[in-house]
């Protein structure tokens, strides 16, 4: 792809030319004295010219670059070539002889300047390899924060939208409620008023019966008539019937504001919490090693990060605590990806589960109290059959292939590297290291003087900085450096020691568990004891497997229960 322009390096050229009249050949060195670049034939006849064999000839990029050729102002007839010390100016040289420099310090103002370009070439170097990178890296960074930003929005959004139908299904449910109450009203209400206005009609009807009764007295038509009128005392009016005006409902409106609405829905709440600034990545200072990947590069700054904030607490806290249903006690722990974690018992059960104690996987092993199982940096688990002989790998997909044959060796302990990848595995007598693709590239048996290093290697783990760290069930932690070299024995505190499951930090310590003490003894990795990490006062019963995640946590695995137990002990 063409650079454009502003891409285009203000030092770049397509083809530099020796600068020898006539000559057309590629320049690669420069005469420092004579400012002129040139090719390796005019370089050679330059060197054996009576005149200029004393002449600086370096590589074209180690060249100095030629002074402009600036007027003294204050004398015509002479160039700028010193620099004033004092003053911090450029001058000629006869301006050293004025009164404002006398007994001032001059220095060549071309070494000055020389010394300058370098400087500037170094920081071009590291503006283009590393600061406009690394700000190209926190702009996609910054990129996917966006994206991440606008998708917990509109999730909150979401939240907010599906609240709101909720409480409007409740107004409108409430208003059902009212309104068939107000309902409910209006029909006793009309009854009452209905019945008052029957016996009124009744009322009405009996005085019309009444009125024709009196007429009929009026003129009557027989004798027999008007004496009945004469005598009857019951022809009287009846008083008109009581009535009662009803008492209708009253409602009282709801005295609620916007604020009293917006109570009965969730919150939106920006947390009080200091924005936590992006780590840069540092800057190479040895150009001349291998670069590293991009992952790597990340995992090695988040290291140096961890070490540099990251010591020993005063005090070790329980975090959290896992159940983990299909063991019988917890002799080993191997930390999965996806929240997902292996464990095994002393009958040779292997079971997967996530963070909330659901089984997810099963296996019958031929392990017992050792560390026969591991998760390799893509994710596979890794475990041993010390009957067959073999070691096993299992996929993401579940499916167990066979993949390293260990001939006469039964394989006890395994462990995958997080440095390189490559598998150590204890076995009776001896560990040996195969890299990725299962290829045997390391055998560790014996000491510089011919002693026996291993018995029964149970557990075993890599430090910081390469050593093989194995716990020995003949009484020690046994550590030697990347190449094998013995380095020293941990034989515990003196009341007696059988060393069981291990593992390291990122600060480098080495953790180890005591199945005499029932104790998590602490070293560094030098080997020298620093503390009893974890005692039976915080409720630690016979540790026998420790790990440590990538947030620092120690996860404690105990023979007698089958819960994993999750401390902070770094701080």
């Amino acid at each position: 792809m063409a650079l454009s322009e502003s891409q285009i390096p203000p030092d770049a050229q397509h083809y530099l030319v020796c600068g020898t009249e006539d000559c057309e050949k590629n320049c690669q060195f420069y005469c420092n004295d004579c400012h002129q670049p040139m090719c390796e034939q005019c370089r050679d006849e330059h060197q054996k010219n009576r005149e200029t064999k004393n002449h600086e000839v370096v590589p074209y990029k180690q060249r100095k670059r030629p002074l402009p050729v600036v007027k003294c102002n204050i004398h015509p007839t002479k160039e700028i070539d010193l620099l004033c010390k004092e003053c911090q100016i450029p001058i000629c040289s006869k301006c050293t002889g004025t009164k404002e420099h006398r007994g001032h310090l001059f220095t060549n103002l071309e070494i000055v300047f020389d010394e300058k370009v370098s400087i500037y070439n170094e920081e071009i170097a590291n503006i283009r390899s590393y600061f406009e990178p690394t700000s190209q890296d926190l702009k996609k960074i910054i990129a996917e924060d966006v994206t991440e930003i606008r998708k917990i929005i509109a999730g909150i959004r979401t939240s907010i939208k599906a609240e709101a139908e909720s409480v409007k299904n409740l107004v409108d449910a409430v208003t059902s409620d009212k309104i068939e109450q107000v309902d409910k009203i209006e029909q006793s209400l009309l009854q009452t008023l209905n019945r008052q206005n029957q016996e009124i009609d009744d009322y009405i009807n009996s005085l019309n019966d009444l009125i024709k009764t009196y007429y009929g007295y009026l003129s009557p038509s027989n004798i027999e008539q008007l004496t009945f009128a004469l005598k009857s005392e019951s022809l009287i009016i009846r008083p008109i019937p009581q009535t009662s005006k009803p008492v209708p409902p009253v409602f009282t409106a709801g005295q609620y504001s916007k604020e009293d609405v917006a109570k009965l829905m969730g919150r939106i709440t920006v947390p009080n919490t200091k924005p936590e600034n992006r780590k840069i990545k540092p800057m190479e200072t040895n150009s001349t090693q291998m670069k590293p990947t991009g992952k790597q590069r990340k995992q090695d700054r988040e290291k140096s990060d961890v070490k540099q904030t990251l010591s020993l607490s005063s005090s070790v806290t329980k975090v959290r605590e896992y159940t983990v249903p299909g063991v019988d006690g917890v002799f080993h722990i191997s930390l999965g990806k996806s929240a997902r974690i292996w464990v095994s018992d002393i009958h040779g059960n292997l079971v997967q589960t996530d963070l909330q104690g659901n089984q997810l996987q099963k296996i019958q092993t031929s392990g017992i109290d050792e560390g026969y199982h591991t998760v390799t940096q893509g994710g596979n688990l890794i475990y041993t059959d010390r009957d067959n002989k073999v070691i096993n790998r299992i996929t993401p997909d579940n499916t167990i292939t066979e993949f390293i044959k260990t001939g006469d060796w039964k394989p006890l302990s395994i462990h995958s590297s997080h440095i390189n990848g490559d598998l150590l595995v204890g076995m009776f007598g001896k560990v040996t290291r195969y890299n990725k693709t299962g290829t045997e590239i390391q055998n560790i048996q014996r000491d510089n003087k011919g002693q026996r290093l291993y018995g029964l290697p149970l557990y075993i783990t890599e430090n910081i900085n390469g050593d093989v760290c194995v716990s020995d069930y003949n009484n020690a932690v046994v550590v030697v450096d990347k190449s094998g070299q013995y380095r020293f024995f941990y034989t515990g505190q003196g009341s007696g020691f059988i060393p069981y499951g291990i593992c390291t930090d990122v600060l480098g310590h080495i953790l180890v568990c005591d199945s005499i003490s029932k104790t998590v003894h602490l070293l560094d990795q030098d080997g020298q004891f620093l503390s009893l990490l974890l005692t039976e006062q915080q409720g630690v019963f016979g540790a026998r497997s420790v790990c440590v995640d990538d947030e620092n946590n120690l996860w404690v695995g105990q023979c007698k229960t089958n819960t994993v137990t999750v401390y902070k002990y770094l701080q």
